[in-house]
Parts: structure tokens; C-alpha cells; sequence
């Protein structure tokens, strides 16, 4: 079973700094692009940062500059480094990841979330 598992959430002031990972695991032939989306109560899941499988980035204006999106493939994680955090950027962060389990079968798998409150 394919499992995406999200860490590093937790409070930090405004400013400051957390790194998120994201770890698979489980039957996996091919993990495609990924991302870190995140959601605030009542407010729609919104795209942080993509990456594909070569490495090409992609960033939600809100955050470019400030985060950083990057994956190791050897081992199976991806990452997202955020710098000069805000309170806006409080919200549960999900990682997602277009993946196949076996060759001609892919599809999007998500993580259980982890919350990211930042406040003085």
C-alpha cells in the first residue's frame, strides 16, 4: 500500500523557519510530479509548490521567494524549505504526489496534512 507521510509541521513565529518532508513508501514503480498544497479553515486547498520529476519547480506567487520545493528520488521524499514565514501561511500543508505503483497504473496520492501555525 502507498503511503505519503508529511513532517516537520509545528509553530513558529513570524519570520522564522520550517523544513517539511514528505516521505513515501510502500509498492512504488515511478513517483511523477509532486507538490505541497495547504488549506486554511473555510478556505479552498491551494497549490504551493510543484516539482517535477526532473526537478522543474513551480511556486504559487504568495510563496515564491520565500519557500523552497526540492525532492531526493533515491529516497523517495520530497521537501519544502519555508524561510520568513507569515501569518497567512497558516494552514494544514498536504503533499501529493502523481504516482504509479506499477508500470500503466498512476494516480494522485495524498498525505494525511500537517498543521503549520505561525504566530508571535
Amino acid at each position: 500500500q502507498v503511503q505519503l507521510v508529511e513532517s516537520g509541521g509545528g509553530l513558529v513565529q513570524p519570520g522564522g523557519s520550517l523544513r517539511l518532508s514528505c516521505a513515501a513508501s510502500g509498492s512504488i514503480f515511478r513517483i511523477n510530479a509532486m507538490g505541497w498544497y495547504r488549506q486554511a479553515p473555510g478556505n479552498q486547498r491551494e497549490l504551493v509548490a510543484r516539482i517535477t520529476s526532473r526537478g522543474i519547480t513551480n511556486y504559487s506567487d504568495s510563496v515564491k521567494g520565500r519557500f523552497t520545493i526540492s525532492r531526493d528520488n533515491a529516497k523517495k521524499t520530497m521537501y519544502l524549505q519555508m524561510n520568513s514565514l507569515k501569518p497567512e501561511d497558516t494552514a494544514v500543508y498536504y503533499c501529493n504526489a502523481d504516482l504509479c505503483p506499477y508500470l500503466g497504473y498512476c494516480k494522485d496520492y495524498w498525505g494525511q496534512g500537517t498543521q503549520v501555525t505561525v504566530s508571535s
